[in-house]
C-alpha cells in the first residue's frame, strides 16, 4: 500500500459496481486549493489500481486522485457479457464513471495499456470530460492498426494475443501461480516489476473471483487482430488486407510517455502521429520498458506535473 492516506470507494456505473482508490490534497496547506484539478488513473492488463502507486503518492499532497480498478479487475464487478468489454461500451462506460467522480470539472486522464487503449477514443469522442490526456506505452489505435498492416515486427509483438484469446488461456495465466503473468512483467534490463511485496499483492488481486476471465475478455473483444500466416480468419481474426485503420482524432492537450524497448509495441507507433494528434508532445525513454511508471516513476511525476502546469 502507498504511503499516502487513500480512501476505497465503489460507484454503480449503469448496474456494475466499480471500484476506485482516490485522496484529496490537504487544503489546508500553503499552495493548495479547491481548484486544483483531478488526475484519473486508467490502468492495464494485468494490473490493477496500485499499479498506479508512485503517481498517487506523489500527485496526492497537491492534486485530487482517483485510480479504478477496471471493469473485470480486482475488486470491480466483471460483467459476463463479452460485449461489454467491446471499445465502444467501454469508452461510453467510462465517460459515465468519470462524469460521476469528476466534481463538475474536467479532469486529467492519464492512461497505460489497456488503460491507454480506452483513453485514446475517449478524449475522442467525450472531449467535454477531459482536460489534458497522458498516455504512457499504448498505441494509438490508429497507428497501431496502421503499424499491424504494415510492420510485421509489430505483429510479431502481438503475437502473444492468440495466446490469451486461447481457449486454454485461463490455464495458461494461472499456471505455477501465475508465473505466465508475472514474466511479462519485466523491465528493459531484465529484472522484475514487482518485488516480494508487490508480487504477493499482484496476486492476491488475479486470484479475486473471476479476475483471470475478466482480464482476458478486453482481448477477446478485440475488433480485430491480425491473423498469423497459418491462421484462418474470423470475426476477430482478419488477414491484414482486411483490416482498417480507424480515424481517432484526439484534439484535447496530449503527452505522450513512452519507453522505447517495450515489448508489445513498436516504436513506430509515435511515427506521424500528429495527423491524429495535432497537439501533442511526444518524451522518449530509450532505456525504458512497456513499464515506464514503475521504472522511470520519478522522471515519470515530473513529465506529469510539467504538462499539467502549462
Amino acid at each position: 500500500m502507498p504511503a499516502m492516506s487513500l480512501t476505497s470507494h465503489y460507484i454503480d456505473i449503469e448496474g456494475v459496481n466499480i471500484h476506485y482508490v482516490s485522496a484529496e490534497p490537504d487544503l489546508n496547506k500553503k499552495n493548495n486549493s479547491n481548484n486544483k484539478p483531478t488526475l484519473v488513473f486508467l490502468h492495464g492488463f494485468p494490473e490493477y489500481w496500485q499499479a498506479w502507486q508512485h503517481q498517487l503518492s506523489y500527485f496526492s499532497d497537491n492534486y485530487r486522485v482517483i485510480a479504478p480498478d477496471l471493469p473485470g479487475y480486482n475488486l470491480s464487478d466483471k460483467p459476463d457479457d463479452i460485449s461489454f468489454y467491446q471499445v465502444p461500451n467501454l469508452i461510453n462506460f467510462f465517460s459515465k464513471f468519470i462524469a460521476a467522480v469528476s466534481q463538475n470539472q474536467k479532469v486529467l486522464l492519464v492512461a497505460h495499456d489497456w488503460g491507454g487503449a480506452i483513453a485514446w477514443p475517449l478524449a475522442a469522442f467525450y472531449s467535454q470530460y477531459i482536460d489534458k490526456l497522458v498516455i504512457l506505452n499504448a498505441a494509438h489505435p490508429s497507428t497501431f492498426t496502421r503499424e499491424m498492416i504494415n510492420n510485421p515486427l509489430q505483429r510479431n509483438k502481438s503475437d502473444y494475443i492468440h495466446q490469451l484469446i486461447d481457449l486454454n488461456a485461463e490455464d495458461l495465466l494461472q499456471a505455477n501461480n501465475y508465473q505466465y503473468l508475472c514474466e511479462k512483467m519485466l523491465f528493459a534490463d531484465g529484472s522484475a516489476v514487482l518485488n516480494a511485496d508487490t508480487k504477493a499483492n499482484y496476486i492476491a488481486a488475479w486470484q479475486q473471483t473471476g479476475v483471470i476471465n475478466g482480464m482476458l475478455q478486453y482481448y477477446r473483444a478485440m475488433p480485430q487482430l491480425a491473423a498469423k500466416s497459418d491462421e484462418k480468419a474470423n470475426q476477430q481474426v482478419k488477414h491484414v488486407s482486411e483490416m482498417k485503420i480507424p480515424n481517432i482524432r484526439v484534439n484535447v492537450p496530449t503527452l505522450i510517455l513512452w519507453g522505447e524497448q517495450d515489448e508489445a509495441f513498436v516504436v513506430e507507433n509515435l511515427n506521424n502521429l500528429e495527423q491524429y494528434v495535432p497537439n501533442c508532445t511526444i518524451e522518449r525513454f530509450k532505456d525504458a520498458s512497456h513499464w515506464l511508471m514503475h521504472e522511470k516513476s520519478a522522471q515519470i511525476n515530473i513529465a506529469i506535473e510539467n504538462f499539467i502546469n502549462t
